[in-house]
């Protein structure tokens, strides 16, 4: 599976972490349009062209924003009723509905957190509801089709106890890596983007700070725990296999060519970084 970002796949590309300037080469936008119509005198049509931005099917729709908070608001309402409610009754399938509640608060927070620490990038893409590309859907998919069928025709023939530390483990390294992530994005503010720069710009910096200091890539631990941890929790056995897999490959890549960029924009600064710093996701360095 892939994890989210935008253009790829949190990629499907992972999202990026803060510190690379874009893949993309600059885009015009609305307020370089409006700053294009204020040199030329005519106030009112900056206006109108930053303001275009904000109407419907735009990058920054209000009405889009508001309609997917809401559908994330009622299926996480719904999904963890549900829970509760087949946990009341002693149902093991409360994991399916429990699943789509820490996806929808998964997606939530992706665009909260870019709203609240980095509010120009804020877009109805910071959901990551639709840009994580086919794989991200059907790692997802196949998670929930395995928990659904392992439940009525093969289920878990370990001890009861082994089940119960698998299941604390998991709900243990969703709350860890949903944390992480979320601290990333609020720590590395401006500087955090869902996509990878190829350039730098003279506003980036290299955040050392917070959970930083620890971690250099803590959006992608966070994401990577979060996603084994949401298997272990649903008693996967072929898809935490599968996520592991997956997982490892893609971002093993992915930081590869990312710390490659950041030693050509930071240098030394970076190198000293890295060697007082961890990933955190096992096999890569």
């Amino acid at each position: 599976m892939s994890a989210p970002a935008n253009g790829s796949a949190s990629t499907s590309a992972p999202h990026t972490d803060h510190e690379t300037p874009s893949w993309e080469p600059p885009r015009r936008s609305a307020l370089n349009d409006a700053a294009h119509f204020i040199n030329r005198g005519d106030i009112l049509a900056a206006l109108d062209r930053y303001d275009s931005q904000f109407l419907p099917h735009q990058s920054k729709s209000l009405s889009g924003i508001a309609l997917r908070s809401v559908l994330l608001g009622i299926v996480f309402a719904l999904s963890l009723t549900l829970t509760l409610y087949l946990v009341s009754i002693s149902q093991p399938l409360w994991r399916l509905p429990f699943f789509l509640a820490t996806l929808s608060t998964f997606h939530f927070l992706e665009f909260w957190t870019t709203a609240y620490a980095n509010t120009n990038s804020a877009t109805t893409t910071s959901f990551l509801l639709s840009s994580n590309g086919s794989a991200y859907t059907i790692a997802h998919s196949a998670s929930f089709l395995e928990t659904l069928i392992s439940h009525f025709f093969a289920p878990s023939v370990l001890p009861p106890s082994f089940q119960y530390l698998s299941l604390f483990l998991g709900l243990l390294l969703i709350v860890i890596g949903q944390w992480t992530r979320a601290s990333a994005m609020l720590t590395a503010g401006s500087n955090f983007s869902h996509i990878v720069r190829h350039t730098k710009a003279s506003t980036h910096r290299l955040v050392t700070s917070g959970i930083y200091s620890v971690l250099r890539h803590p959006s992608y631990f966070g994401y990577y725990w979060w996603a084994i941890g949401t298997q272990l929790m649903c008693g996967n056995r072929l898809c935490l296999v599968a996520y592991c897999f997956i997982l490892f490959r893609f971002f093993d890549s992915r930081i590869r060519g990312e710390e490659e960029l950041l030693v050509k924009f930071f240098g030394e600064e970076y190198v000293a970084y890295r060697g007082r710093t961890w990933i955190g996701i096992p096999g890569i360095r």
